[in-house]
């Protein structure tokens, strides 16, 4: 015989929260150049050690002169997106030719995602904001939000196990006056790396590129990779020790 206590427990469901991220997209990574910012990250999902999800584009185009990328979470990712769009669309509507600037739309995910940690209940991703200021004298912008809301500015952006992968080259190798080309070629080769490092990453790949004249995401594209080195090749344990 049903009690009334589990009668009452049927019909009423707890409040239910994420306590962790099920399918994942690795690293971003962001760097200012001469120009704009450029942006590059990998399209695979991750649920757990399975490569669930092969074409799931994570860099995002909000408006004229913003783009945003994610890692982290999938499903919250898209429910940043829907809620961007929206953004987008009643700036649309309003008609006046004014549109949210790459900082006010970081300064927005940064009190979105603070507000969800407060509520113990965050959205599991860290977001990379890229950005030119409008009119002809506009400043690059690129800033990263995480999933406390925590948020800062920098030239130079990596997220996920790219912070400690991709970062040092990063630091090495960036300089303010790089040109498009020479800004393309480091993201490439730091995304090399952390395609050798990190097991949760495809060779897949899409780029945006933000300037004056736009926002430009290319269709996705395949890096030039190497298996046969010595170490690749020969464990380590086999290989004869220097005297």
């Amino acid at each position: 015989m049903t009690s009334r206590f589990q009668a009452a427990s049927s019909e009423v469901s707890p409040i239910q929260h994420t306590v962790s991220p099920y399918v994942v997209g690795a690293s971003v990574l962001a760097i200012k150049y001469r120009d704009g910012v450029m942006m590059i990250a990998d399209t695979m999902g991750s649920y757990g050690n399975m490569a669930r999800f092969k074409d799931f584009h994570r860099l995002h185009k909000v408006n004229s002169t913003t783009a945003m990328g994610a890692s982290g979470e999938l499903s919250d990712l898209q429910y940043i997106r829907d809620m961007l769009e929206e953004l987008t669309l009643g700036d649309f509507q309003q008609d006046d030719g004014s549109q949210l600037t790459a900082k006010e739309v970081h300064s927005y995910l940064a009190r979105v995602l603070y507000n969800r940690r407060s509520r113990v209940n965050p959205l599991w991703n860290e977001l990379v904001v890229a950005g030119v200021e409008p009119g002809p004298n506009g400043q690059a912008f690129l800033g990263t939000v995480d999933l406390y809301g925590s948020n800062y500015e920098e030239d130079i952006i990596a997220t996920g196990y790219g912070q400690y992968i991709a970062m040092p080259l990063l630091r090495r190798e960036w300089r303010a006056d790089m040109t498009k080309q020479e800004a393309r070629t480091l993201l490439e080769k730091c995304m090399t790396v952390l395609f050798y490092r990190h097991c949760r990453q495809i060779n897949r790949y899409t780029l945006s590129d933000v300037t004056a004249d736009g926002v430009d995401i290319s269709e996705p594209f395949e890096l030039e990779v190497k298996w046969n080195y010595k170490q690749f090749v020969v464990p380590t344990a086999q290989q004869s020790l220097v005297q």
